[in-house]
């Protein structure tokens, strides 16, 4: 079980993303402060012309303009779940006072003896397990209780919804999407930008740039680009 503790100072955090994730991220965020004081969290960012004043009691501080004139040191979190925006958005945050926040929730094992490798910029939440020599990119998410076998890679800005399992020596491309309760099985490839709907079983190499859904999992649509 993870313990409290205190840190001299608090690091100002903001979230890019006003949305339903951006609250859960926000949620992670204090959970983690529950037990290690880290953060000073600000406000949100976000490019929606409709994004209320306030969300969850904390300030809509403005868009990606606002956000690459911020003079002070900034820890950001990308709370996006689309693969292709998120990145976007990374790339185009170019403010070198702004770093990419790593956020992992305080319960989630990640010790030096499981060798895990974990990029710049994910967001890791309860009840996930990252068991040994796993590799994530940068701005990779994992939803709710998601489960990674040993040897799993992850490529940048995947995003995994809750409860997907990827077993063992898998290896994920860059932005992928893996919805609800979806199972890659052991020793796959699955390719850039490709999607896997909810509840899919993707039980062969899936290509880049597909959709697949379904038990087992089938190609039902390819994408441009």
């Amino acid at each position: 079980m993870p313990h409290k503790g205190t840190h001299s100072y608090l690091k100002n955090i903001a979230i890019f993303g006003a949305s339903g994730l951006g609250r859960e991220v926000l949620m992670l965020i204090h959970q983690i402060n529950h037990y290690i004081p880290t953060w000073n969290m600000i406000g949100f960012y976000d490019d929606n012309s409709d994004t209320p004043k306030t969300i969850n009691k904390y300030p809509y501080l403005g868009d990606l303009k606002d956000l690459q004139a911020v003079k002070e040191p900034l820890y950001v979190a990308i709370a996006i779940g689309n693969p292709g925006l998120k990145a976007q958005i990374a790339e185009k945050i170019t403010n070198e006072n702004i770093q990419f926040a790593t956020l992992i929730h305080p319960a989630v094992p990640n010790e030096a003896y499981q060798f895990n490798q974990i990029g710049e910029g994910s967001i890791i939440t309860q009840g996930c397990i990252l068991t040994t020599n796993v590799v994530l990119g940068r701005h990779v998410l994992l939803n709710l209780g998601c489960t990674l076998g040993h040897d799993v890679v992850l490529g940048d800005c995947c995003s995994l919804m809750p409860h997907v399992n990827i077993a063992g020596n898998s290896a994920l491309g860059k932005g992928v999407y893996v919805g609800t309760n979806a199972t890659v099985i052991q020793f796959l490839k699955v390719g850039d930008k490709a999607i896997i709907g909810a509840g899919a079983v993707v039980h062969r190499d899936l290509p880049a740039a597909v959709t697949a859904v379904g038990v087992p999992a089938k190609v039902i649509k390819r994408h441009h680009g």
